[in-house]
């Protein structure tokens, strides 16, 4: 009973404290106490502690780095520039808008990451929609679902698919080729349910506002601001090196540094940023808090409750073998959160021997489409609900638990019907 008992309580106080962060203080605080008494009280063993941080260093770095390129990005007006292409391409139409956000959420999400997406774009698309004369209801639940949904098509969306993507041993190019399809589908389908569910709102046109002076140090606009050519180039130089790298047997964080040294300089020297809020941009407290976090949920995996959901988990390819890890892992994620909740399915996986592609790539549908159900599933929705707030937009947990549920269990279908297909090809 000790060794269930003992490190579900440990998860589970690291991730209450986690949702709640009382007085703001960092996941970290509680999670790196909670492993030093995983430790202790031998839930897991130091050499299973020691493997868990040698395999995650990487994709911790990774993480890291694509954080303090999003911060580049936003300072040298990427963000700033999106602004305006979201405020002209609207059009006195708030349908229009919603299409745009959702390209435009989509991308950022695949290129900069998810917390790129809910952190520098909630921001930029309420505004948007409240300079339009519209509801900013749409576009702020848009940028949500899709901080989610549209996390699946590269390796570098989200932190769960730099886990689970060295597990694969596809190359950046196969990964995303494999996961374009689903990308796209869930998409598709989140549009389609949001044109329907927020057709009130989307009803006729708004009374748009001229342009107005944001926070520029040079009083431009945000209609106004010219493209960042620089800035959107290094981003796509960025994509290329990631897909590039693994040919050439170079890790992607190499790539991802580079990039966001190429953007610091100019930056720095501009006056746009500073070296410490490059630093800060790293977030390396939540980085502890991944490394902590996965000691700390190996002595789950480690113990009957691992033993338990290997036992659960199919070992066949099969289209209904991949609809089920699909809707486990989006299962656990809303019990776990959907960090733990790969951590925990990929040590099944691996121990049960059913770590194939088609089955990892579930997994990954699974832990990023399922969190879209409930408040709790991502660390990301919680971050949306904290700057939603702070732009005094709203945040209704009836509506956010009625589009999870319109969208979730269609979207996990869909995508996966969509994955299967691409691997027949």
């Amino acid at each position: 009973m000790r060794d269930v008992v003992l490190p579900v309580l440990l998860v589970g106080a690291v991730l209450a404290f986690a949702i709640v962060r009382p007085r703001g203080l960092p996941e970290a605080v509680l999670a790196v106490p909670a492993a030093g008494l995983a430790l202790l009280l031998g839930v897991v063993g130091l050499d299973g502690a020691l493997r868990e941080i040698r395999e995650l260093a990487p994709t911790v770095a990774f993480l890291a780095a694509i954080l303090a390129l999003a911060h580049l990005a936003d300072r040298r007006g990427v963000f700033r520039w999106i602004a305006g292409v979201l405020h002209r391409r609207s059009a006195a139409s708030p349908v229009r808008l919603l299409g745009a956000v959702f390209v435009t959420a989509a991308l950022t999400t695949a290129v900069l990451s998810l917390d790129a997406t809910v952190v520098l774009l909630t921001p930029v698309v309420i505004a948007a929609a409240r300079r339009a004369g519209f509801s900013a209801r749409p576009t702020s639940y848009a940028v949500a679902h899709l901080s989610n949904s549209a996390s699946t098509l590269l390796p570098v969306s989200n932190l769960t698919n730099l886990l689970v993507f060295s597990a694969t041993g596809l190359s950046f190019l196969h990964f995303s080729a494999l996961m374009a399809g689903p990308w796209v589908v869930a998409i598709v389908v989140e549009f389609l349910v949001f044109r329907w569910f927020f057709r009130g709102d989307l009803r006729g046109g708004g009374t748009a506002r001229p342009a107005v002076v944001d926070d520029a140090r040079d009083g431009t606009p945000a209609d106004e601001t010219p493209a960042p050519m620089f800035a959107l180039g290094v981003i796509a130089c960025a994509l290329v090196g990631f897909a590039v790298s693994g040919a050439v047997g170079v890790e992607p964080v190499w790539v991802a540094a580079a990039a966001a040294v190429v953007l610091a300089v100019p930056a720095v020297r501009a006056g746009e940023t500073t070296p410490t809020a490059v630093v800060r941009a790293l977030d390396l407290w939540f980085c502890v808090f991944v490394f902590a976090l996965g000691i700390v949920v190996a002595g789950l995996a480690d113990g009957p409750v691992g033993s338990w959901v290997a036992g659960l988990l199919p070992t066949s390819t099969s289209l209904p073998s991949l609809l089920l890890i699909a809707a486990i892992a989006a299962v656990a994620s809303n019990v776990l959160n959907n960090l733990p909740a790969t951590l925990l399915l990929l040590a099944a996986l691996t121990a049960s021997g059913a770590a194939s592609v088609p089955a990892l790539l579930a997994l990954l549908i699974g832990v990023n489409l399922g969190p879209n159900l409930t408040y709790v599933g991502s660390l990301a929705i919680m971050l949306w609900r904290r700057v939603a707030r702070a732009e005094q937009e709203p945040v209704s947990l009836r509506t956010f638990t009625a589009l999870g549920v319109l969208t979730t269990p269609v979207t996990l279908v869909a995508a996966t019907l969509a994955l299967w297909a691409a691997l027949q090809i």
